[in-house]
């Protein structure tokens, strides 16, 4: 009987056992599959800031290298900005407000009125009422190295080739400013405007060839003739008048302009001559004796009443002038 009941008791215990061991086996595939989801938990918790930290933040200043050879970091879009050159209205033109400018040099420019809020850093600039106005960038057109090392020490500071062609310094200015689209925008719009004009021009009397001069007086008698800054610029564009020889040579020495005498003007002066009214009353009077010469009065344009005037200071090159200059110089033809 007892060894009847032995080997029901061993298939007991196997049981047993086998039941113990499937049991622990699951509790370690519990355990292992919790382990492996835990590990995967934090391998992808561990990943995302990784992935996160490795997106670098847009970089806030870039290096730039001016005409003159200085290379600096500038800001990628500069907020208070100090300019301190004769083409300010280059930056009315993209809708950009300087902190600060010389505002003696806005007198009677054509964007005197749109100077609201603007700081006056004098001209020469003021270093103290400069480093007031706390800039993050400064934009200087003067050419001295004290100048631009002092300026250094208070603000990123490039200089700026304000007598550069108007499209080669739209494009440089926007890319500085951080406006290149509304520069290229800016320009496409002026040669519509442009090409209009001299359409318009030519369809009411303006013959093809036609040449053109401007004229000038500086105190101290100095008669200049201009060419590649000013007025002229406009004149002289792709569809407008054309230069006399001896003014073309003058462009050709890209100069912006020559001292002539009043005996040799005949050589220069066009079909059409443009004189600009001086703002010194000694140039007034230079011009004044000029108009009453022998000299002048032979000059076929005037014999012809092709002689035009305008103020010195509405001819700037700066482009909200040139923008203004499209609408005007119709007008003074047509007089």
């Amino acid at each position: 009987m007892n060894k009847a009941r032995q080997p029901f008791a061993i298939l007991c215990i196997i049981f047993l056992m086998s039941t113990l061991l499937l049991a622990c086996s699951s509790t370690k595939n519990d355990e292992g599959n919790a382990a492996a989801n835990t590990a995967a938990g934090n391998t992808a918790a561990t990943a995302a800031p990784t992935a996160e930290a490795s997106a670098e933040p847009a970089a806030t200043t870039r290096s730039y290298t001016d005409y003159k050879g200085h290379t600096v970091e500038i800001p990628v879009n500069p907020q208070r900005i100090i300019y301190s050159g004769e083409t300010y209205g280059d930056l009315i033109a993209l809708g950009v407000q300087a902190t600060g400018y010389p505002l003696s040099m806005a007198e009677g420019q054509v964007f005197k009125d749109k100077l609201t809020g603007v700081e006056d850093v004098g001209f020469p600039i003021n270093l103290e009422k400069t480093l007031e106005l706390q800039p993050d960038l400064i934009i200087y057109a003067g050419i001295e190295e004290a100048d631009f090392d002092a300026l250094s020490k208070i603000a990123p500071t490039i200089i700026f080739d304000t007598f550069a062609p108007l499209k080669e310094r739209m494009q440089e200015i926007g890319g500085i400013l951080g406006k290149t689209t509304e520069a290229e925008a800016w320009l496409a719009q002026y040669q519509t405007q442009e090409d209009a004009m001299w359409a318009q021009l030519k369809a009411s009397g303006m013959k093809e060839g036609e040449t053109a001069a401007v004229f000038t007086y500086y105190p101290g008698d100095r008669l200049f003739v201009m060419a590649t800054t000013g007025l002229s610029q406009v004149l002289y564009g792709e569809n407008g008048f054309k230069p006399t020889p001896a003014i073309q040579k003058v462009l050709d020495a890209d100069m912006g302009f020559q001292e002539i005498s009043m005996e040799v003007i005949q050589e220069y002066a066009g079909d059409r001559i443009f004189l600009l009214t001086p703002v010194a009353d000694e140039a007034k009077a230079s011009t004044d004796k000029l108009l009453e010469s022998a000299v002048w009065k032979s000059l076929p344009a005037v014999k012809n009443g092709y002689v035009y005037t305008q103020d010195i200071m509405k001819t700037s090159s700066d482009a909200a002038t040139r923008e203004w200059l499209l609408g005007e110089i119709p007008a003074m033809l047509n007089k």
